[in-house]
């Protein structure tokens, strides 16, 4: 199986001077980087020897993947800055045994700067480890430094921090778990498996499907799920019309349950429901923001754009 390079570049408006102590200092670097959650420079021994360093990234339930590195080379010409570094891990755990790559940071005519990186890694585990890389971690990989080149961005051009940058992706992401799991949960659970748990005796007080209420049941019922997957599906990119959506619906849905009014007094009904819904999507509103997003960034170099 071929391997392709993980490749990422995004241009940016900020001086580079600043980009570079943004990507050189450890301090500053694991802040915004996702795959790193610490970093630490090795002292040198020598003034003209490659710096050294070490990294780990945490990756849940208390457990972590440490490894290390060098800067083996940095070199200036016409503006344009290039580092290169090797990274390897002695850890077995570690799909990653050995790779090298480098940063490139070129300055445009219009005064902002392109910041591009290309990397590839051996992994260990044989087949299946080549496998696991190709279907799943290289793209979690590139996905991750793509998302993290944004979020540098963001801190560099409007001093939004990494950790606020962190918070609102993850609100965002909450609000439209929480968002499709209520859609689905309703679509299948009283509609699809148990129709005459309630849902089935209001549809028939309305007169409006005689001897059919069970399908056009089933049909909401599968209608809701998939809005709910089309959510969770489409919310990343296009958040606000998703959430205005949400809005819009569950506003509707509430004020159309005024033909019955006993459902309002149920235990889980029209006002608890939507209002909740309609909280949670006014929430997910607040997030959308300039929020990091890996779609900011080319990731073949072929294909060059402007962030």
């Amino acid at each position: 199986m071929k391997r392709e390079p993980i490749y990422v570049e995004i241009t940016m408006n900020t001086e580079m001077e600043k980009l570079w102590e943004h990507t050189q200092s450890p301090q500053l670097h694991q802040q915004w980087d996702l795959r790193f959650s610490e970093i630490r420079y090795l002292p040198k021994t020598e003034e003209g020897e490659p710096q050294r360093f070490l990294y780990r990234t945490r990756i849940g339930f208390g457990l972590s993947i440490a490894g290390e590195g060098e800067t083996i080379g940095t070199t200036e010409k016409n503006g344009v800055k290039t580092s290169v570094l090797k990274f390897s891990s002695g850890q077995a755990v570690s799909l990653i045994r050995e790779g090298a790559g480098f940063w490139r940071y070129v300055p445009e005519a219009d005064g902002r700067i392109r910041f591009l990186t290309r990397y590839d890694y051996q992994t260990r585990f044989g087949a299946f480890g080549r496998l696991l890389d190709r279907f799943v971690f290289r793209p979690l990989m590139g996905w991750a430094t793509a998302w993290s080149f944004d979020c540098l961005r963001l801190w560099l051009e409007r001093g939004i921090p990494p950790h606020l940058s962190a918070a609102r992706a993850l609100t965002h992401a909450v609000c439209l778990a929480v968002l499709s799991f209520d859609w689905i949960y309703q679509g299948v659970v009283p509609k699809l498996i148990y129709p005459n748990s309630g849902e089935l005796e209001i549809l028939r007080s309305t007169g409006w499907f005689s001897g059919s209420e069970l399908e056009v049941i089933r049909l909401m019922g599968a209608a809701e799920a998939g809005f709910g997957l089309l959510t969770l599906a489409a919310g990343s990119r296009y958040g606000h019309l998703v959430y205005w959506l949400h809005i819009i619906l569950l506003t509707g849905l509430g004020l159309s349950a005024a033909g019955h009014p006993l459902t309002y007094v149920e235990p889980f009904n029209p006002v608890t429901l939507n209002l909740s819904m309609i909280a949670i999507a006014f929430i997910g509103l607040q997030q959308l923001g300039d929020l990091p997003s890996a779609r900011r960034c080319v990731r073949r170099p072929e294909r060059r754009e402007e962030a």
